[in-house]
């Protein structure tokens, strides 16, 4: 599994104006490629009556993915395009769609690489990029004497509270970067002379400013 990774944060989408030729970038984040799929059929549905529906997308969840469509358009001049910007962009488990009205007007093969690739990547710069961090979900039982001083611990450390349970003890629940487990959990042990009991739950990656 990552470790971490960029992606975007929601769907969102930007418009690009090229010789009266409109491209419409629309972007979101997908988990899978059935995810993905169901995405540009949505798009295709919407428009249309577009003259081509470009799309790109980058999975890289277990074995990493990837696909694009020129849909009419020369060989090479739209969706590798696309498919280039977010790579450039190092952005993961993405659809990107970019819509073109024809505007009476032909590009060229260069023209239109440059049009699909920018536009697409309006679109991931409109969507936000986000980290994405694996963390295990770590358990605390402790006495409520200790609250205070492990709540200053883990936000020291900037460690994210999932929630705290108020009991006969205490149980706070933490994302815990992968990485970073076995010293936190030593930490803990050594801050409440081991009056403290740490336990591992599931892995999932959350959410982090970039």
């Amino acid at each position: 599994m990552r470790k971490e990774y960029l992606t975007v944060s929601r769907e969102a989408a930007a418009e690009l104006e090229e010789k009266k030729s409109r491209f419409i970038a629309t972007v979101r984040p997908v988990a899978d490629e059935e995810e993905a799929h169901g995405f540009i059929e949505a798009l295709r549905s919407k428009y249309w009556n577009a003259t081509h529906n470009v799309y790109a997308y980058y999975i890289c969840g277990g074995n990493m993915q990837q696909k694009f469509s020129d849909d009419g358009e020369p060989s090479g001049t739209a969706g590798l395009p696309v498919l280039e910007a977010i790579r450039k962009l190092e952005v993961e488990d993405v659809a990107v769609v970019v819509t073109r009205y024809f505007g009476g007007t032909l590009l060229g093969a260069s023209g239109l690489v440059r049009a699909y690739g920018k536009s697409a990547a309006m679109g991931i710069e409109a969507a936000g990029k986000v980290k994405r961090q694996l963390c295990v979900e770590t358990g605390i039982a402790l006495d409520y004497s200790l609250l205070g001083k492990l709540q200053a611990l883990a936000a020291s450390k900037g460690y994210r509270v999932k929630d705290t349970v108020y009991a006969q003890d205490v149980d706070m629940y933490l994302y815990i970067p992968i990485d970073e487990f076995e010293a936190f959990s030593a930490l803990v042990t050594e801050a409440t002379n081991a009056k403290a009991i740490v336990y591992a739950g599931e892995k999932s990656y959350i959410t982090i400013g970039v």
